[in-house]
């Protein structure tokens, strides 16, 4: 993506933000963003909507997105107190107005790779830090109609009231490649809603899965992993979707201490 410096970079408080595309765009264009937060947006959608081996990016939800220029995008400096906070109301933000966008509107948020080269399970850890930070001071409770406990097939991850899909690429998934992401954390955020109309007990629904499931094949060194199910099945726990090994080992316990 070209880039004409023409403006300052953006100081690290105001990259927490939603940025929509089209001033996601301007912003590049200026040369306004730091190198991290650029590279990181320019390999996401190189991802998106190109191709590896032949194959598409497996989930077509966020190719379209990306696309159709729907996402919503924030830039997170660090896993300090101050950086989750703002992340948190930017979070919050994108839940009151994500209707009014579309109603396929992801938040794609990258965060700053402060720690150099590490293993995979430093970056779950950070995952879970992340949701962790969330949960612990998120203004609203947890909602009733949605089970509190990780163990109950219908629990999932809730913040500001809304149950949401918090998804995460990271640089330790050499191998499952729809999960890479080689400068740092990224988790996608989406509300519940975004999936109306193609859950898995809807022919639209299973259609999905199926056709991404097949892309995932061709894309990843790996098979598609044994969690990835739907929040209908009784036998799979949507929070072990949220960031899946790069191998096929199966997860136990989620590290999430829901309080209610």
């Amino acid at each position: 993506m070209s880039r004409t410096a023409t403006t300052p970079t953006l100081a690290d408080t105001d990259l927490v933000r939603l940025f929509d595309q089209e001033r996601l765009h301007d912003r590049l264009a200026a040369g306004a963003l730091p190198d991290w937060a650029r590279e990181h947006y320019e390999t996401f959608r190189a991802d998106m909507l190109g191709e590896r081996d032949g194959t598409p990016f497996p989930c077509f939800f966020g190719v379209d997105s990306e696309k159709q220029g729907w996402a919503l995008y924030t830039f997170v400096p660090g896993f300090d107190d101050e950086s989750l906070a703002r992340f948190a109301d930017v979070t919050r933000a994108y839940l009151r107005t994500q209707e009014h966008h579309s109603p396929r509107t992801s938040l794609v948020a990258f965060f700053r790779n402060v720690d150099g080269e590490q293993p995979e399970e430093h970056w779950h850890d950070r995952y879970w830090e992340v949701l962790q930070f969330l949960h612990d001071h998120d203004p609203e409770p947890w909602p009733e109609a949605f089970p509190a406990d990780p163990d109950h097939h219908q629990f999932e991850f809730c913040y500001a009231g809304e149950p949401v899909f918090p998804t995460a690429r990271t640089p330790a998934h050499d191998r499952r490649h729809s999960r890479f992401n080689p400068h740092g954390l990224e988790v996608t955020v989406q509300p519940r809603s975004v999936f109306d109309g193609v859950t898995g007990d809807t022919v639209a629904g299973r259609r999905a899965r199926e056709d991404i499931h097949d892309r995932l094949e061709g894309y990843d060194d790996v098979c598609p992993h044994a969690h990835l199910g739907d929040w209908e099945d009784d036998e799979s726990h949507e929070w072990k979707q949220y960031v899946l090994p790069n191998d096929e080992r199966e997860l136990a316990d989620c590290p999430l201490e829901v309080r209610v």
